[in-house]
């Protein structure tokens, strides 16, 4: 049988390329690259920027960073859909996903933020909105920390500042598992159906062989994943509460069992005034975007454009 993941991406970015958006490899340092969807206009193809309009610097510059369980498009399929036409919209695939690789040994997320900054430049991004998902999310307040006159603002879902031991702890206990690479890395097609049982509020039916393809074409580069896992997992006393001068939105599935509605309401405190509102979508899980995108994308538009018109009257 043809894995239907295999038929499914040719699609996929066919979807992609009809609302403007391509993907393109850009090369970080020498030995590193990471793989963009970026705006049809801004592509490196010779005979595809010869057709596509001026890159429009006024539309807003969106930045989509992905989990842990896919790649970036996968992730964010059905918001890039909703949003392409009105931002300028960028997904990157982290390293050792979707095509992004290093021959560098750093695995920590400040690292996965340095690549996807830089790549941002090299397409030239000069100010964006983030929107992380759980590890992306991580990446995300690496990357407001580290360049905050490249991160205007950010929406943050199901997500925290740090994995620290005892955030990890608590979560693990919650799904049942000893560490995150047992979970995020399943060595069978049950854990795979188990990492989504998990991971949203209430599973339709999907038949047996999905899952079988899903867990051979989603879960290379094993080795590096889990040194990825095992860099994100700090000590509490490591952790230090950066101050970080964006506005941050948050939004999250109000069932979510990896990190809870407590996680949430904790990291907003952790945010103070920087933090806007905590909006949770009743019915969903910890892939909030995937399982209500409807919901979800209404949520994330109302905020982006609340942002926009927060960041217009700062500028005047």
């Amino acid at each position: 049988m043809v894995n239907t993941l295999a038929i499914y991406k040719p699609l996929l970015r066919a979807l992609m390329k009809i609302v403007g958006v391509t993907p393109q490899i850009v090369e970080i340092d020498p030995g590193t690259i990471l793989n963009f969807w970026v705006p049809d206009e801004i592509s490196s193809n010779p005979e595809r920027r010869k057709h596509a309009k001026k890159q429009d610097k006024t539309k807003p510059a969106v930045v989509f960073l992905h989990g842990f369980a896919a790649d970036g498009i996968i992730t964010w399929q059905f918001q890039v859909l909703a949003l392409a036409r009105k931002y300028r919209v960028y997904v990157p695939d982290f390293l050792f996903f979707g095509g992004s690789t290093t021959d560098r040994s750093e695995r920590s997320p400040e690292f996965q933020a340095e690549c996807v900054a830089k790549g941002l430049g090299k397409l030239g991004v000069e100010r964006c909105t983030l929107v992380g998902l759980s590890y992306g999310g991580m990446v995300g307040f690496k990357m407001a920390e580290m360049y905050p006159n490249l991160v205007q603002s950010m929406v943050v879902t199901c997500s925290v500042m740090a994995l620290t031991k005892s955030i990890s702890g608590a979560g693990l206990e919650r799904i049942g598992f000893k560490s995150w690479s047992n979970y995020l890395l399943p060595d069978s097609i049950k854990g795979v159906k188990l990492l989504f049982e998990l991971a949203t509020f209430k599973l339709p039916w999907i038949p047996n062989f999905i899952y079988k393809h899903y867990f051979e074409v989603m879960f290379d580069h094993r080795k590096e994943k889990e040194e990825l896992l095992e860099a994100l997992v700090i000590d509490d006393k490591d952790f230090n509460l950066a101050y970080h001068p964006q506005k941050v939105h948050l939004l999250w599935g109000e069932d979510d069992i990896i990190f809870n509605m407590e996680v949430a309401e904790n990291l907003k405190r952790q945010l103070g005034d920087r933090a806007i509102v905590l909006k949770s979508i009743e019915k969903a899980g910890h892939l909030a975007q995937i399982e209500r995108p409807f919901v979800y994308n209404r949520c994330l538009e109302d905020i982006l454009e609340t942002l926009l018109e927060e960041n217009s009257e700062e500028a005047a």
